[in-house]
This record gives C-alpha cells, sequence and structure tokens, in this order.
C-alpha cells in the first residue's frame, strides 16, 4: 500500500491516481512508502528556486527569475527501509502572492525557511513574519528547518553563522547554511529535514496501533456475556 502524510491528514491510495491534495500525476505504480510535502517559504531573492533546482535536477540558474505563485519539485529518499519521496513547494516571496503562498501550508508536513547570509533582514523576517505565519496556517508542529543560503559569498557576508544558529535554537528549528552554487549542504538540510518527519510519522503510527490494540482488549472484557437476572413475581 503507499500512503501519502501531511500533518492533519493522511490517504492510502490503492487505486486512485490523485494522491496529495489533489495532486495529479502520483499513482499506485510510483515505489515509494512515504510521500511528504514540504513548504519552502523566505524572501524574494534569498535563493529559493535555485535551492530547489540544485536538490532536484543539480541545477543553478544564475539569472533565475522571481517565483510567481507556487511551483513545486520532488526527490525520493531511503531512509531505513522505506522510500520516501518529498513534494516540495516553492513559494513567492513578493507580498502580493501571500494569500496564495498562505493556501498552500494547510496539509504540509514540514517547512524549510531560507534566509540570505548577505541581508540580515531576510534572517529577521525568517522568524518574525515567515515563520509566525507558518505556525498560523499549518498544522501544529510541524519540523522545520531555517536555511542560510549563498554561503559561497563570504564575503559579503552580514549574518554570522551563531545569530543563525541563535535564532534556530530559540525558535525550536534545526538549522544549516547551504550554497545553491555550489550544492553544499543542500541535500544534508532537506534530508535531515525527511527523516525527522518521517521519525514523527513512525512515531505517531505506533502510537495509533497502540491505542487500538488498548481499544480491542478494552471491548473484548467488556462484552462478556451478561447473564439476565431472574425475574421476581408481582405478588408474594
Amino acid at each position: 500500500m503507499m500512503e501519502c502524510f501531511g500533518y492533519g491528514f493522511r490517504y492510502s491510495a490503492l487505486i486512485s491516481p490523485i494522491c496529495l491534495f489533489g495532486m495529479p500525476g502520483i499513482t499506485k505504480s510510483e515505489n515509494f512508502d512515504y510521500l511528504f510535502k514540504i513548504v519552502l517559504i523566505g524572501d524574494s531573492a534569498v535563493g529559493k528556486t535555485n535551492l530547489l533546482s540544485k536538490l532536484t535536477r543539480n541545477e543553478f540558474h544564475k539569472d533565475s527569475k522571481a517565483t510567481i505563485g507556487v511551483e513545486f519539485g520532488t526527490i525520493t529518499f531511503k531512509i531505513g527501509e522505506d522510500i520516501v519521496k518529498a513534494q516540495i513547494w516553492d513559494t513567492a516571496g513578493q507580498e502580493r502572492y501571500q494569500a496564495i503562498v498562505q493556501a498552500y501550508y494547510r496539509g504540509t508536513s514540514g517547512a524549510a525557511i531560507v534566509y540570505d547570509i548577505t541581508n540580515k533582514d531576510s534572517l529577521k523576517k525568517a522568524t518574525s513574519l515567515w515563520l509566525k505565519q507558518l505556525r498560523d496556517f499549518s498544522p501544529s508542529e510541524i519540523p522545520i528547518v531555517l536555511i542560510g543560503n549563498k554561503k559561497d559569498l563570504e564575503d559579503d557576508r552580514d549574518v554570522d553563522t551563531q545569530k543563525g544558529k541563535d535564532e534556530a535554537v530559540t525558535n525550536e528549528l534545526s538549522f544549516f547554511e547551504t550554497s545553491a552554487l555550489t550544492g553544499e549542504n543542500v541535500r544534508e538540510a532537506f534530508l535531515e529535514l525527511v527523516k525527522t518527519i518521517h521519525k514523527k510519522v513512525k512515531t505517531q503510527k505506533a502510537s495509533i496501533g497502540k491505542r487500538k490494540l488498548k481499544s480491542v482488549e478494552f471491548s473484548k472484557e467488556n462484552l462478556k456475556e451478561v447473564k439476565p437476572q431472574p425475574k421476581k413475581g408481582c405478588c408474594s
């Protein structure tokens, strides 16, 4: 059986060619065990599109244009015995697209919030705007990674690595610095995020299984045949 997960939603797809949030093309013939929806958010020009391009196609486009609305790409990881497909949604950073972007937060399994290490304002907004917005509109307690991108531009660095780490610790996020240009830490950041989601889903499944078992045992104990009491006559 193929299973698709998003916190707050769970679908099992044996026949339907539409599995995750109404998206076509995810069919039962594809060989994976879990499908996770991940949103990629942050200010415009922090490098979200190139991170996705490097991760899924090993490509970097210097003249990449700003995302209009939402785009997505997929990548597959092997975690333990499970094949996990991550469907990563690259969202627009411009304010005029916020209503569209917020709609894609619902049902997400995890998120990557990206800032530009050469622009300290992008880190400030990563937590004051993007993280707040994500937690307002997405399922609670989803795994989130904070990514400081453009690590190749060390000479122009405006945000210390420690500052990024401190923000991540304060907000209970995992943390990586990456370079979409060189590929440094790109796969590692998303693999760590997917591992965290996978672990959480497996833990939830185990917990549900235990609750079901307890429920069955309780039902068996309380459904024992009760012998009817003899009726007393109305007169002595």
